[in-house]
């Protein structure tokens, strides 16, 4: 069974994801997160000495397609209903 959280992991935990909590906030995650940890906790019991690694499950493989090379447009084409240009480039606004 996993150790209770203290308050002050908890602070911690709230801190490092930038999140602000009350009183009864901490309490309320404290009780939760203990319960999160004992659940985990219990994968420990699992017997995995005879499972084998996976890195995925679905036992899909590459799905991607072949990288083959095909015509495109040229520059002038891509440049062609750009509503502003500069020197063979795409001009927007500046972001900043």
């Amino acid at each position: 069974m996993a150790k209770d959280l203290i308050r002050k992991q908890v602070e911690h935990v709230a801190e490092l994801a930038h999140i602000g909590l009350t009183e009864k906030e901490i309490e309320k995650f404290r009780e939760q997160l203990s319960a999160i940890l004992d659940f985990v906790s219990k994968l420990e019991e699992v017997n995995t000495a005879k499972t084998k690694a996976l890195s995925q499950t679905t036992g899909l493989k590459n799905v991607f397609r072949q990288d083959i090379v095909k015509p495109s447009f040229t520059q002038e084409q891509a440049l062609m209903n750009a509503p502003d240009q500069y020197k063979g480039y795409f001009r927007t606004k500046k972001v900043f």
